[in-house]
């Protein structure tokens, strides 16, 4: 079973079903070839105690992740955003996030976004 990390990035208007909706998504466009399961949400540290996120997580039973922004700035991403760096001092919250809450795994589904939420995919190395 293929263990994939989904990162996070969301505005303050998007609700835990939005999250809950775009992460449903992405897992079903991860085309892995074997049954996906997932192990974490990732986000920027300062969003990772957020009750959408929080609620997310929680309805679909796995655990948040935070990380700092020098973290995610370190992880070269294919998507990077200008905008998002002078935000959170990160090019990257959703693909960066994702790459450290799979151990430094492969991005498979880059950046999406859609309803305030942006997510991104990685696959957990074994």
């Amino acid at each position: 079973m293929a263990e994939i990390c989904v990162g996070v990035g969301f505005r303050m208007r998007a609700s835990s079903a939005d999250i809950i909706s775009a992460v449903r998504r992405i897992l079903e466009s991860a085309n892995v070839g074997e049954p996906a399961q997932l192990i974490c949400l990732g986000t920027l540290e300062r969003k990772a105690k957020e009750p959408a996120v929080l609620g997310a997580a929680a309805s679909l039973g796995v655990p948040v992740l935070g990380f700092d922004a020098r973290d995610l700035a370190a992880v070269v991403v294919p998507n990077p955003s200008g905008v998002v760096n002078v935000q959170t001092g990160s090019p990257s919250v959703a693909e960066a996030a994702a790459v450290l809450g799979a151990g430094g795994g492969p991005l498979i589904v880059p950046k999406r976004s859609a309803n305030g939420v942006v997510v991104a995919a990685a696959r957990k190395v074994s």
